[in-house]
């Protein structure tokens, strides 16, 4: 049975027995608490946690997930994936175990003429938790499970919680066993290889505390409504129906190897090395395409760390195997076949997903080459000093500078006999993340308790009247302060304000919230702030100006009409800059976020390299010849597949519901799926001027733009600088460019001059050291310090000409300077004393301490720097003393 079969008769069968089907969510979700989606229940979160009432009783689904955890794993066994897909059926306060275990029972029981799955039930066990001998009991009578096959766990194994105090309960496994060729006796306790886990149903009771369940502490509490929550491992069904030891051979990854064995000329099956990096490619290939079709691109840091780790990993992969070309594009290629009848992106978006994955073959290729040469230069100097360690600043180098994922350090490390000071790079790489802004939702919410605002989310959405009217009347439903209801707020406190209806437009989709006020006779508020709780739920953050708001009171909610006007413009801004940019760079520049305020816009995308200053005129032109067309702005809700259908952009990552409201400007030029508010026909934007473009992470560019009064204010300031720069010059303002690159050019020469100026100073002093060179055994030394101010190429320029003068006599160099504090140094060996056993990186391990520095190079020539330089005297008698002891 192919794996799309199976995902479709477990959704039949559910949907048969009253589920709802949920199609899966995007493995990206606004969820602090997670980097990627990794489990079937993450979209459910919200109803388990008990802060948002189901919109149904009973769902199914099949989710796509991704587990960055077992990477390392992967291609070691063959049972771990990075990405799996996970068919679940949640129950939120209907039926229990009971409903949960028959309906289990009748899908994998059922023969496959009747839509199941046909699986012996004479091989099924169970497991259970130990203090839960109910689900036994259910099993027994229900499926007719002999008791001997129902095994007894300890929370570790058969309890489930969040890892949070929330909610959690007891959990029942089914395991299936593949024969004793697979394994021992004994049933899950014994092995779990020969008896393979394929579903774990969750009966979702408790309220864990502090401490969890798992570990032995009892729950602090009961739920009000029982749950279900399950999860089948669409994999492991399929590896038992398709009659293949491992998921490696099933029909949606055994392709992917079959085309990396035509590209490298190996076999799977073999050699066990061989097949870990067959696998990997299988694994990571799928992987990689899932995580680009949602939006994620290569990066440093965060997700697109992770999928640039993926992707560098099969290409190295294939390389260590034979491949001597490109690969990625042929990959996502047979990914995007066997995938797309499930998940159509694959297919609809395939030259964005090959686009991004060649791209960054083609950067990590390039890595590969100049990296590896620091690496071999590292693995060197380690060596000459007989070390066993690469230190962790060699590893951030690597990383930060090159791009070499720390895995790939400590693969190429481990093959060279090294290890890698794994604490030293997390330390750089932890002071680095420090300075990077946090996301602003997590930084507002994080995943902080909401159950606070579960009354108002439950009795429905909060009326948002803005599209209409910038003034509404409204019912104060609660206040809340400091996390707390209160019946009443005073003149200069600050307060939650939750209405039942505002024209007030709460933070989303990238436009930042209203400001406004809450008016009464003898009351004020000032909105400062407006949040959505639950996507439905407005909560105004407010500051009370004057008299005293108490819930139950009838308000006056008004928007700011110049913050709204100008708002209105940055969105709206924001989709005319969307649509020049695909029409100037191509489909392949995908919206990946945006932020607009009244009179300013950015906008992040995807895409290789940085723009060129024509690309960016064009983008910034084709804008505004969109808003002198004064093209009609128009909103109408439709369902999501329809909106599809007509062309509408979506963002990466959001989840959108079964109704969505697009925004079209001027028809085909600009159509996308957008909350926010606009403006009612193009011309009213105003001016837009693109500020520049700057990169914000590996293939993700963003540009910046004023719009509106603050484009002519930013032009007014531009024009009144070159007037003044004209007049400093003397020239006509068009001719500033011209003049100035005279003076650069005039500028470039005179440095030029400088230059040569103080490299005939340095070198005129070369015949000095040439006559203070000490006689050490057969080897001439000059050990000294530079002249003072001497840079590193300074250096490096003095060093060679010295050793020059020596001739065929055995000679070494050591200079050491002091620049601002540093104490820069180059080592310069000759042929001759390299004959002699002299080699000027290890000699470079003599001195360095004396001035807090090291370096290295080759045996001919070393430099690096110190921080010390109180040190230089005796860092010079230090590499004396060693030259002395080679010498004998």
């Amino acid at each position: 049975m192919q794996t799309h079969e199976i995902r479709r008769r477990f959704l039949d069968h559910f949907v048969r027995a009253g589920h709802t089907e949920v199609p899966s969510a995007s493995l990206i979700l606004a969820d602090p608490t997670l980097l990627f989606v990794n489990a079937g229940m993450v979209q459910f979160k919200p109803y388990f946690l008990g802060q948002e009432a189901a919109p149904y009783a009973r769902a199914t689904s099949v989710q796509k997930c991704v587990r960055t955890g077992d990477i390392d794993e992967v291609g070691i066994t063959t049972r771990h994936n990075t990405f799996f897909q996970m068919a679940g059926n949640f129950s939120f306060g209907d039926y229990f175990k009971e409903g949960a275990i028959t309906l289990a029972w009748e899908l994998i029981s059922k023969s496959q003429q009747e839509g199941g799955y046909g699986l012996d039930p004479e091989r099924i066990w169970v497991t259970a938790y130990e203090s839960d001998p109910e689900a036994a009991e259910i099993w027994h009578r229900v499926a007719g499970i002999p008791k001997e096959r129902i095994q007894f766990r300890d929370g570790k194994d058969n309890y489930w919680d969040m890892g949070v105090p929330g909610p959690g309960g007891p959990c029942s496994e089914i395991y299936y066993d593949r024969g004793p060729e697979y394994g021992r006796d004994g049933g899950p306790v014994a092995d779990e290889d020969r008896y393979l886990e394929i579903w774990n149903l969750v009966f979702m009771q408790d309220v864990r505390g502090e401490k969890s369940p798992k570990l032995g502490f009892p729950p602090v509490g009961s739920l009000p409504k029982k749950n279900i929550d399950t999860g089948m491992g669409v994999e492991r069904i399929a590896l038992l129906l398709q009659g293949v030891d491992n998921v490696y051979e099933t029909d949606l990854l055994r392709p992917i190897i079959d085309k990396a064995e035509e590209l490298t000329g190996r076999s799977y099956g073999i050699e066990h090395e061989d097949d870990r990096r067959f696998r990997v490619i299988a694994d990571h290939a799928r992987s990689s395409a899932m995580l680009i079709a949602d939006g994620v691109n290569p990066g440093n840091d965060g997700r697109g760390y992770v999928l640039r780790r993926l992707l560098r990993r099969i290409v190295r992969s294939a390389r260590l195997l034979g491949a001597n070309r490109p690969v990625l594009g042929e990959f996502m290629k047979v990914v995007s076949e066997l995938m797309s009848p499930s998940y159509s992106e694959l297919g609809t978006d395939f030259a964005r997903i090959e686009s991004v994955a060649v791209a960054e073959e083609a950067t990590f290729l390039k890595t590969l080459n100049t990296g590896s040469r620091l690496f071999a230069e590292t693995v060197e100097e380690v060596q000459i000093k007989g070390g066993k360690t690469i230190a962790g600043s060699d590893a951030f180098k690597l990383h930060d500078t090159y791009g070499f994922p720390l895995e790939l350090t400590l693969e190429m490390a481990a093959e060279a006999g090294l290890s890698v000071d794994e604490a030293g790079f997390r330390a750089l790489m932890a002071e680095q993340r420090k300075t990077a802004k946090e996301d602003a939702q997590a930084r507002k919410h994080g995943h902080a308790d909401l159950s606070i605002y579960k009354e108002w989310v439950d009795r429905g959405e909060t009326e948002f009247t803005g599209f209409d009217e910038l003034t509404s009347e409204a019912h104060v439903l609660a206040l809340i302060a400091d996390g707390v209801r209160v019946p009443t707020a005073l003149t200069g406190q600050d307060v939650e304000v939750i209405l039942d209806r505002s024209p007030l437009y709460a933070e989303s989709g990238g436009q930042i919230a209203d400001r406004g006020t809450l008016t009464a006779a003898g009351l004020r508020l000032r909105v400062n702030d407006v949040q959505k709780i639950a996507k439905k739920l407005w909560v105004h953050r407010a500051t009370v100006e004057q008299g005293q708001i108490t819930e139950g009171d009838v308000v006056l909610a008004q928007v700011d009409p110049q913050w709204r006007r100008g708002a209105t413009q940055g969105h709206s801004g924001t989709h005319m800059v969307h649509a020049a940019l695909r029409q100037v760079l191509g489909p392949n520049a995908v919206q990946a976020g945006s932020l607009n305020k009244p009179g300013y816009l950015r906008f992040d995308f995807n895409w290789q390299g940085q723009l060129t200053e024509q690309q960016k005129a064009d983008i910034e032109a084709v804008s505004n010849d969109a808003v002198g067309a004064d093209f009609p702005v128009n909103t109408f809700v439709t369902d999501l597949d329809k909106a599809k259908q007509m062309g509408a952009m979506a963002l990466f990552g959001e989840n959108y519901g079964d109704e969505v409201r697009v925004v079209e400007i001027g028809g085909p030029f600009s159509m996308e799926l957008c909350g926010g508010t606009h403006v009612r026909n193009s011309a009213q934007i105003g001016p837009i001027t693109l500020l520049g473009e700057s990169a914000i992470g590996s293939g993700k560019r963003r540009v910046e733009a004023f719009v509106g009064l603050d484009s002519y204010r930013f032009l007014a300031k531009e024009r009144a600088l070159l007037a003044g720069v004209a007049a400093s010059l003397k020239v006509p303002s068009e001719e500033v460019p011209a003049r100035v690159e005279q003076l650069v050019e005039r500028l470039k020469v005179a440095e030029r001059e400088l230059e040569r100026t103080k490299i005939a100073a340095v070198l005129s002093s070369a015949g000095s050291f040439v006559d203070r060179a000490e006689r050490v055994g057969a080897v001439l030394l000059v050990a000294a310090a530079a002249p003072e101010g001497a840079a590193a190429g300074d250096l490096r320029t003095l060093a060679t000409d010295i050793r020059g003068r020596f001739g065929s006599q055995p000679a070494v160099v050591v200079l050491l300077g002091n620049a601002d504090g540093k104490v820069p140094f180059v080592v310069a060996v000759n042929k001759g004393a390299q004959e002699l056993g002299y080699k000027a990186g290890e000699l470079v391990a003599s001195f360095g301490p004396s001035i807090a520095g090291r370096g290295g190079g080759k045996p001919e020539m070393a430099q690096g720097a110190g921080a010390d330089p109180s040190g230089i005297a005796a860092g010079l008698t230090a590499v004396r003393a060693r030259v002395a002891e080679l010498a004998g």
